[in-house]
């Protein structure tokens, strides 16, 4: 991984994220991202950063990397909106260059023998998390960019069938509320007074 990405920590907060209500730099947090790759962007929190020191700002194609907690997962990046960070529970993945599309690091990593080395490699007693040392150390098989796009857009192709899936059955399961609520209303009687 190392040779093929820039591994650094999210942004330094000391504790929580201080809240400011119209803050000039908004923050990703973990309850901010799904493991399916979605951001929630619209929901960030807001705080002000010292206008001094410009910090790391994220930008499109970076990768969000939850290291902490039962499953570790990247989320890449796009649509960005300006002056966002992310907390310090996530690492930061920056490409180096071509070669790699940052969609297929980030799927590559939510894959089973990655997940299985990350595994194997977490550390701690209370809660497990993932090093920098071993995220940069995780093996990374590298295909031409044409199987690398393919292999992206398959992964899409899946969280797409997912979400439609998840909303199908959602909306069944209305469906046989509505239906259990008319069993359990009175009948409406047919003569008006």
């Amino acid at each position: 991984m190392k040779q093929l990405a820039e591994v650094r920590a999210g942004h330094p907060f000391r504790g929580s994220v201080p809240l400011v209500e119209g803050g000039n730099t908004q923050v990703i947090q973990m309850r901010d991202v799904s493991p399916d790759g979605a951001v929630a962007w619209t929901s960030l929190s807001r705080t002000d950063l010292p206008t001094s020191k410009s910090p790391d700002w994220l930008r499109d194609g970076d990768i969000l990397f939850v290291a902490r907690g039962a499953r570790y997962y990247a989320v890449c990046l796009s649509q960005v909106p300006p002056c966002t960070v992310c907390a310090q529970h996530f690492f930061v993945l920056r490409g180096k260059g071509g070669g790699v599309l940052p969609e297929y690091l980030a799927w590559h990593i939510n894959r089973a023998p990655s997940q299985r080395y990350l595994r194997n490699n977490a550390e701690g007693s209370d809660q497990l998390s993932i090093r920098r040392a071993v995220l940069e150390e995780l093996p990374v098989a590298v295909p031409e960019l044409a199987r690398q796009r393919l292999l992206v857009d398959l992964a899409a192709a899946a969280v797409q069938e997912r979400r439609r899936f998840e909303a199908l059955i959602h909306n069944r399961e209305r469906e046989l509320d509505l239906l259990a609520q008319q069993l359990f209303s009175p009948p409406l009687s047919d003569t008006a007074p």
